[in-house]
């Protein structure tokens, strides 16, 4: 099952982008998570970073080879991931992506998502949006995909420690 967790790319440039994904009542697994509570499940907010960073690899590469589709990165690493306020539905979350370095080809992003309540305002004490109150944030690293590897059992990239 895929979930696109990418409604829209509010910002991209060389290193970072800022996408947002808005929470309806419709979505699928809103059903289960939680009937009474419903809210956006912690492991979509992660996957909304993820998706996000594809996003900015993908057209990174896109402008720099006109030939070759671009690798399938998958995620390899998370670190320090921390959760603070829901995303219920009518909200969205906007997340902001950025490289925070790379190794060969595998790269380190620092992510954050916000939450955006109804009607544009943020959530948060300032009122401007885009600058809610934090629902998610933390490091993680996208590796490729080596060939003979499926989404089932990917076979990823290794990155030798350095000392």
């Amino acid at each position: 099952m895929h979930f696109c967790l990418l409604d829209q790319v509010l910002e991209s440039g060389e290193g970072r982008i800022v996408t947002l994904k808005t929470v309806s009542s419709a979505e699928e697994y809103l059903q289960d998570h939680f009937p009474r509570f419903p809210v956006l499940p912690g492991v979509f907010m992660l996957e909304a970073m993820v998706q996000a960073a594809r996003e900015l690899l993908r057209r990174e590469f896109t402008s720099t080879s006109s030939t070759s589709p671009p690798p399938r990165m998958v995620l390899g690493e998370v670190k320090g991931v921390k959760y603070g306020s829901f995303v219920k539905p009518g909200d969205a979350l906007r997340v902001e992506v950025t490289v925070d370095k790379r190794l060969g080809d595998c790269v380190s992003f620092k992510g954050i998502g916000t939450v955006v309540s109804a009607g544009g305002l943020a959530s948060g004490t300032d009122g401007t949006p885009g600058t809610g109150d934090t629902a998610v944030a933390g490091r993680f690293t996208m590796r490729p995909l080596v060939q003979g590897g499926s989404p089932a059992h990917p076979k990823v990239a290794t990155v030798a420690a350095h000392a």
